[in-house]
């Protein structure tokens, strides 16, 4: 199959059932594994239809996880070009996806096994997190504005993974706006600074002493600062259990498993 992947989850679940050999193109983003050599189609919010349909590909895989990705899948429609959106919002659909792409590639064994491994992992986790009392997690995806993860997003289950609680679990949708004071009222015992497009070395935690009354919180005062890379918690993808494992030796070195770099489905 001639495949392409405009989104970097997208990418990584073709990854994970052995298909990044099928990729004709991918999305300027994508960036794991290294695929350097294939086309680069544009950011995943301005995919260049034109090149995606003069590569002939067999099916296109596309995204609804970010908003603007819309324009790209009415593209795709007003060509008849062969496409699949996934809009995962949780770890359950994120198996779904997986063994959904593996029926579509002929690959359902693969998928299969990968799931197990998925859901095994998934198990383990939540009966460590058992042992130990949640901590209150705030999750930064953009400082100014500022957005967060809310309840409907996979973030909040990998925080109960990992021992802890996010502090927006409560607001029922996927992504919060909100401001630097409403999160001084939360009063969360950890910050994990996941800045979309920013690599953690370009991340500048010390601005968060300057916001109003940050320097009171806990978090801030006993620098329980986390920065976390944008690829293993931000991308709705299996990777997101290799975030899962880094986190949780971080909140809980002495319940969870040590973190031994090594991704969790391989």
């Amino acid at each position: 199959m001639r495949l392409i992947s405009i989104c970097p989850s997208n990418t990584e679940l073709l990854a994970y059932l052995d298909l990044t050999s099928h990729l004709v193109g991918i999305d300027d983003y994508s960036d794991w594994p290294p695929l350097d050599h294939l086309p680069r189609l544009g950011p995943d919010l301005s995919i260049r239809i034109d090149e995606v349909e003069a590569l002939k590909p067999d099916l296109v895989l596309a995204s609804l996880s970010v908003p603007g990705m819309e324009r790209n899948i009415d593209e795709l429609q007003k060509r008849n070009i062969p496409h699949v959106v996934y809009q995962p919002n949780s770890l359950a659909d994120i198996h779904a996806n997986l063994l959904h792409l593996g029926s579509l590639t002929g690959k359902e064994a693969e998928a299969k096994a990968v799931g197990e491994k998925f859901q095994a992992f998934i198990r383990h986790y939540k009966e460590c997190a058992k042992n130990v009392e949640p901590v209150r997690l705030y999750w930064e995806w953009w400082p100014k504005p500022v957005f967060t993860p809310g309840g409907l997003n996979w973030l909040t289950e990998i925080s109960a993974l990992a021992g802890g609680s996010n502090v927006y679990q409560h607001v029922d949708v996927a992504s919060v706006q909100t401001d630097w004071d409403d999160v001084y009222n939360q009063q969360p015992d950890h910050i994990c600074l996941a800045w979309v497009g920013v690599a953690t070395d370009k991340m500048k935690p010390e601005l968060l002493w300057k916001r109003p009354n940050w320097p009171e919180l806990e978090a801030v005062r006993m620098n329980r600062i986390h920065l976390l890379e944008e690829s293993l918690f931000c991308r709705p993808s299996p990777r997101l259990l290799f975030g899962l494992k880094k986190l949780a030796a971080i909140l809980h070195p002495h319940a969870f498993p040590k973190n031994d770099e090594l991704d969790p489905l391989r």
